[in-house]
């Protein structure tokens, strides 16, 4: 055994393989609890060429895709706080979030049975007060709002910083601008990892790649597509109206449209966009970040008719890439038929808030085997293994 408690032959007991949203908190974690772990990351740290980005990303307790999240956004909102204090840096700012749809719609539904089932803190807004109170929101006369007074917004490139540098003052190596070629369970309790031209034995590998999680087996590159997250800035007519306090978050559904947006954060625009409705990506590897004017027509057509407050034309816009499941639930846990390779992807879109959550459950499925919080709808056998 070696000076930091390795099994000789060990050159870490995990490899976190991607040290973005997920990795930098599974590698975090990691470190929290004494773990020698190393990460692999090929880009620099806290990069955009995936999903991290954009400068602010949506924290929503009060959920639209299933209540059963709620216990992970609680777990997830308790260590962004932890992190903060960690880091000393700002990483979340409560803004609420209000959902605006139907009361009948099925994401409205969802919201009401999180509040319900959770007792979260909330305001009811029906149509006469929801226009009273955010005439910023051009509404449907049915439309109605539901206002999670936890809500806010995280800030993905300073929590992604803030995690991965709290993992290397904890002990964790980290190797950035390093490609890994493979991750090969060699069949005696450890995993061989190929990077950057070099060999390292490990007993588990972690793999937290985003877009790039379908190459790694033939049976992932269906269940995870890579796909364009188009993010956009407007600029509102009346600042004072989109600021912090006056306008909270919010997501809405609306004749079928799916608009997100939060205040102005920037000091000058109000971002607003739609979710994966720019297409697939053929090729992490040859991902082209640019958008054609004619691309942004359906969602200009959307800001002008939903905010009028604000000018249609997008004063910014970036592109990344996320993987997406065919069901939106992620993949975490063991990789089937590849001993000690986990898997923590395919977030599909809605993953940064949850990030700090599920990098603390992957350190618990590797240090104890089990989990502190139900994460069996995430289990990757529903898409990797046929019946």
């Amino acid at each position: 055994m070696t000076a930091d408690g390795l099994d000789a032959g060990l050159d870490a007991e995990v490899a976190v393989v991607g040290v973005g949203t997920m990795g930098s908190m599974a590698l975090w974690a990691l470190a929290e609890a004494g773990v020698p772990a190393i990460g692999f990351e090929r880009f620099g740290l806290g990069h955009d060429r995936s999903a991290v980005g954009g400068e602010t990303r949506l924290f929503r307790m009060a959920y639209h895709e299933s209540p059963e999240y709620v216990p992970l956004l609680r777990q997830a909102r308790r260590l962004w706080g932890e992190l903060e204090r960690r880091s000393g840096i700002q990483l979340f700012t409560r803004t609420g979030c209000l959902s605006i749809g139907d009361p009948d719609s099925e994401p409205m539904r969802n919201v009401r049975e999180s509040i319900e089932a959770n007792d979260l803190p909330h305001e009811y807004l029906d149509a006469p007060t929801l226009r009273r109170r955010y005439p910023q929101h051009r509404l449907r006369p049915d439309e109605v709002g539901l206002l999670d007074l936890e809500g806010g917004a995280v800030r993905p490139e300073f929590a992604v910083l803030a995690a991965a540098e709290r993992a290397v003052e904890l002990g964790a190596r980290l190797h950035t601008d390093t490609v890994v070629d493979e991750v090969l369970p060699t069949g005696d309790d450890r995993v061989l990892v190929r990077a950057g031209g070099r060999e390292y034995r490990v007993r588990h590998a972690v793999l937290a790649t985003g877009p790039w999680l379908g190459r790694w087996l033939p049976g992932l590159d269906t269940a995870v597509t890579a796909r364009r997250l188009v993010l956009s800035w407007f600029a509102p007519h009346r600042p004072e109206e989109f600021a912090v306090g006056a306008f909270p978050s919010f997501i809405r559904d609306t004749d079928g449209t799916h608009l997100f947006g939060m205040p102005i954060m920037d000091g000058v625009s109000v971002k607003a966009g739609f979710g994966d409705q720019f297409g697939d990506v053929d090729d992490p590897d040859r991902f082209v970040r640019d958008v054609r004017p004619e691309e942004l027509g359906v969602l200009r057509d959307a800001v002008a008719e939903l905010l009028p407050g604000v000018r249609p034309d997008p004063i910014r816009v970036s592109v990344h890439m996320d993987g997406y499941t065919s069901d939106r639930h992620a993949l975490v846990g063991p990789l089937p038929g590849q001993p000690g390779v986990w898997l923590l992807g395919g977030f599909s879109g809605h993953g940064f808030k949850l990030s700090p959550a599920f990098g603390k459950i992957m350190a618990e499925l590797i240090i104890e085997g089990r989990p502190s919080l139900p994460i069996d709808r995430f289990d990757p056998k529903r898409l990797l293994v046929s019946g």
